[in-house]
């Protein structure tokens, strides 16, 4: 949402699904040796709001450059929701050598309908038993985020995927998935009036009736 493109901003946070991508090693075995360790590139944030900007590293300031999309997909829900190009788009080709990951998930589109705001997600890519699950909630919470700054009710997630896989070692942990009756789902609440997307705070939210199943390990291939 900010930008960032610090794998440590996830991890100081207890998100650690970046941290392969972003270790000394994996950037090495890029070439990246000169970054800092953590340093994604011109990865989804950087996309979202600097689309077009010189990428240097994660510690530059950026403001200012590039197409700030997420704030021009908000300034066109508010000011003309009918419009069919209502698109954030993170597969940028100029900037794909830089990247530590070339985006999975790679253009989003939103639609307004009777005071509800839907998104339909492109994924090029899709770990199943990993990465899809983040990146339908990741994506329904950014739909959530949007609607309560332009004052519209969430509405459906549409979820297309190219190359949906299942990796080897991920087959019998998923065997014990499917043999899992699902349980209710958890309810999204914002717990205050947000004006802007910049000005969310992971405080603002909070998950009502949240009662998973035991947790299921699985390896994150890289």
């Amino acid at each position: 949402i900010k930008g960032y493109t610090n794998a440590k901003e996830l991890s100081s946070k207890g998100v650690r699904i970046w941290d392969a991508n972003g270790s000394r090693d994996f950037l090495d075995s890029l070439g990246f040796s000169a970054r800092q360790e953590g340093d994604l590139g011109p990865v989804y944030g950087f996309q979202w709001r600097h689309f077009g900007a010189e990428y240097k590293d994660m510690d530059s300031d950026y403001s200012g450059q590039g197409v700030d999309q997420l704030q021009k997909v908000i300034d066109t829900i508010k000011t003309n929701p009918d419009d069919r190009r209502i698109i954030m788009c993170a597969w940028n080709p100029k900037d794909l050598p830089l990247m530590a990951l070339p985006p999975c998930h790679a253009l989003c589109q939103f639609y307004v309908v009777n005071g509800e705001l839907s998104c339909q997600l492109y994924q090029r890519s899709g770990d199943m038993g990993l990465g899809v699950p983040f990146n339908i909630a990741s994506y329904a919470l950014l739909t959530y985020m949007i609607a309560h700054i332009t004052g519209l009710q969430p509405g459906d997630f549409v979820h297309t995927l190219g190359d949906a896989h299942i990796y080897l070692n991920h087959i019998e942990p998923l065997k014990i998935q499917l043999q899992r009756e699902p349980r209710p789902f958890p309810k999204l609440k914002i717990l205050r009036k947000v004006e802007t997307i910049d000005d969310f705070k992971v405080e603002d939210f909070q998950i009502e009736g949240y009662n998973p199943h035991p947790t299921i390990k699985m390896e994150m291939a890289v």
